[in-house]
């Protein structure tokens, strides 16, 4: 067996995929901010808040100013209409924002547009009046379309009407509207006679020199906005890529640029981040302001970042090196938060409300579950507990995997052990090969598998280390855990004890607490441990052991639950783990209210833990705005739950931290009102309700004891049916240690960062 240094080379691999990220965690915030100027980066809200409702609504810019900075800037892509009232829409042409394609069949027309030939209803030929008749969609189709149809289309003075602390205006098409004989010049320098523009941007340099002399640059800053590099300016004829190396032609017409994410932290071919590029620190020496664009928290990000959007925010405004001087989000809440709440802490900031964070098998999601890469990120992470889903193999030897079938989280389907397969309907439909089927070493043999649970919507997880890490014994990760200060405890889960022992004469139970003495888990002095099953007869197995925290999982969804039931939970529990659902439900994934599940289970002294959280913003209800932080938030401030088990410990861990916790909360860390979105669609748009969810009773908690340890098998094989086997690939059997020891697999790693 292998000793604990070994854990110094998956720890360096941990680190090694974090290293692009270079957000201050291990800093403290700085007294002055690395923008040009030494204040805050602004937030710019792209249509208002357009991740949740139509771009350009009224709605939209009025939650933006709602849930942001107080500075925050509202932006308006500027159109002009055929009678030359300048509106709000993303686009030249109005079919994939508003409902014009219905109001105006067949009125498209063929233009072209940069000298692409372009088919669409556009702006230019309809009058305002007419525009009137036409509601706004939303555009991006992976976004509700709840709120479609319910608001009109915004003109740039409709929007400075409301008053908003930064008025953005971007001039996409000047030359466009120039061959419609209407002129963008003549209407922005009209408007601004009547209206503060604070921020006016193009990505066509004839346009911003010939306005330049006009505006008075004290009140109006003017931002050449870059397109992508290999696209030609039509005024100078030069490509993007060449004029961001001008930055001394851009200052005489310019104060600040406009630049897509990848001109700062370009990604690879595999969507990884590579080194950033100077771009930030030469338009700073040339008294530049960068504005940086294409903020998304419901797009596919790096994977460096691990699906947290408040990490992308803090590496490009935050990372010791540089400070972007502001972001274009269709979110602003999210860069508010990590502007304001999450910028400069460090990993020893103090914690500012109380919230255990549990690992849900490691940090499986940046890392294969339950390995040694996934255990020492959930520890780098900051959790404070790291949990162990234990299985047992054919010789005995309990060791953490997150399922019982090696199907799931394995290689064992192209190895040569597939010929194992069976159905064990009392474990799952279907077949399986089980830990119970394969020795421990041959299990070593196996190769982890990343968990993607989803792939359907193509967001997967870290594909470098889809098949890294090795698994580890329970013994093994009681070690690890004993000799890391930073964690409080441990959580040991166990399932399918009554068929391991009826069946496969495997006691479970009786290996557990033997591991666990022999790790002097039993010393009251050692860290907590936490034993958690769905089955109170494992509890019960526990229940001398007053120094465990007995941990009962409710696996079903629940809307409440019977005070007889909660009784008897009592009775072997300490605490319980319910799923997100039972505290919010939802319609469509909108919330529709809170249950009283976890005040009735404190209220009968249980601890409540709640999983499983996520960072793919496809796990999240709507009223989370695709952001993992507000959905924690939302379940800590509005439910007072006890934990979180979480795949992306970071995510919580931070959250505990960040400053805005200490002092009275701003709008952009208020929780979700539960209901409070849905309220906001019209009524013929409202998603169907769904039926509610069972009650817990107390026939669903009490059951028998466990069998006994001595009993046999009832049939060899444990009464399963076998499978036909399918062909072995043929691969070598690899022993290794447990833990990364070997230099070659640190080489491999390394080239692959």
């Amino acid at each position: 067996m292998c000793n604990l240094h070994s854990f110094f080379t998956p720890l360096l691999a941990v680190l090694l995929l974090q290293s692009l990220v270079v957000v201050i965690s291990a800093q403290g915030s700085a007294n002055t901010w690395q923008t040009l100027t030494g204040n805050p980066p602004l937030v710019i809200a792209r249509g208002g808040f357009s991740g949740v409702f139509p771009d350009s609504s009224s709605v939209a810019f009025q939650f933006a100013t709602l849930t942001s900075l107080p500075n925050v800037v509202l932006w308006c892509d500027v159109q002009l209409t055929k009678d030359g009232v300048g509106i709000c829409a993303p686009d030249l042409r109005l079919d994939n924002s508003t409902s014009i394609a219905q109001v105006m069949k067949n009125k498209d027309k063929l233009y072209l547009v940069n000298g692409i030939p372009t088919r669409g209803w556009f702006t230019v030929d309809f009058t305002l009046n007419e525009l009137s008749l036409v509601f706004l969609i939303q555009g991006i189709y992976s976004r509700s379309e709840r709120f479609d149809n319910g608001y009109a289309i915004q003109t740039v003075e409709d929007v400075a009407n409301l008053k908003p602390p930064g008025l953005w205006l971007n001039i996409q098409h000047d030359a466009f509207f120039t061959q419609h004989n209407l002129s963008m010049r003549s209407y922005v320098l009209s408007l601004s006679r009547r209206v503060v523009i604070n921020h006016l941007s193009s990505p066509e340099v004839g346009f911003l020199r010939s306005i330049v002399k006009r505006f008075n640059l004290n009140i109006t800053k003017l931002v050449f906005r870059f397109l992508e590099p290999n696209v030609i300016e039509p005024s100078t004829n030069e490509t993007y890529d060449s004029l961001s190396k001008n930055f001394t032609f851009i200052k005489t017409f310019a104060s600040g640029i406009l630049i897509p994410k990848s001109y700062i932290w370009p990604l690879d071919a595999s969507n990884y981040l590579q080194p950033h590029t100077s771009i930030v620190l030469d338009a700073h020496k040339a008294g530049l302001e960068v504005f940086v664009s294409e903020f998304y928290n419901d797009v596919p990000l790096s994977y460096n970042y691990s699906y947290d959007p408040v990490t992308e925010y803090l590496n490009f405004v935050d990372n010791g090196v540089f400070s972007v001087d502001g972001v274009l989000s269709d979110f602003p809440v999210t860069p508010s938060a990590a502007i304001d709440c999450f910028s400069g802490l460090g990993r020893n900031a103090t914690p500012q409300v109380n919230l255990s964070v549990i690992s849900k098998n490691g940090a499986s999601g940046d890392y294969p579950g339950c390995t040694d890469l996934a255990y020492q990120k959930a520890i780098l992470d900051g959790a404070d507990v790291i949990d162990c889903p234990v299985q047992i193999s054919k010789d005995g030897i309990p060791f953490c995997l997150g399922s019982i079938n090696l199907y799931d989280s394995t290689t064992v389907a192209q190895s040569s052990y597939s010929n194992r397969a069976q159905n064990i309907p009392q474990i799952k439909a279907g077949s399986g090969i089980f830990t119970f089927s394969l020795t421990w070493s041959e299990i070593q043999n196996l190769r982890p598998v990343m968990s993607n649970p989803y792939s359907k919507y193509e967001l997967s997880r870290n594909p470098k280390f889809r098949n890294s890490g090795n698994f580890l014994t329970l013994s093994d990760f009681l070690a690890l855990a004993k000799n890391t200060s930073s964690l409080s405890g441990v959580l040991i889960s166990i399932e399918n004890a009554a068929y391991l022992i009826q069946e496969e004469g495997l006691a479970v139970t009786d290996k557990v607490l033997d591991v666990l003495s022999k790790a002097g888990y039993d010393d009251p002095t050692s860290k907590k441990v936490m034993i958690e099953s769905t089955n109170s007869s494992v509890l019960m197995k526990f229940r001398d052991k007053k120094i465990y925290e007995l941990v009962y999982r409710i696996e079903e969804d629940i809307q409440d639950a019977e005070d007889a039931a909660l009784k008897d939970i009592k009775d072997f529990a300490n605490s319980v783990v319910i799923s997100k659902i039972s505290v919010f439900p939802e319609s469509s994934s909108f919330l529709t209210g809170v249950t009283n599940v976890v005040p009735k289970l404190q209220s009968h002294g249980l601890s409540v833990y709640v999983e499983t959280f996520r960072n793919e913003f496809v796990s999240q209800a709507w009223d989370f705005f695709s952001d993992s932080t507000v959905e924690i938030n939302s379940y800590v401030m509005v439910a007072n739950i006890s934990g979180v088990i979480t795949e992306f410990p970071l995510t919580s861990a931070r959250y505990k931290r960040n400053r805005c916790l200490g002092k009275d909360l701003p709008p952009y860390l208020s929780p979700a009102q539960p209901g409070g979105l849905i309220q906001l669609i019209s009524p013929f748009a409202l998603p169907p309700a769904e039926p509610p969810n069972p009650v817990l009773t107390a026939p669903d908690v009490v059951e028998g004891p466990l069998p006994s340890h001595t009993a046999s098998p009832s049939v060899p094989g444990g009464g399963a049916t076998a499978v036909p086997p399918g062909p072995p690939n043929g691969l070598p059997k690899i022993g290794a240690c447990i833990f990364l020891s070997n230099l070659a697999m640190l080489i491999t790693i390394l080239l692959l960062l």
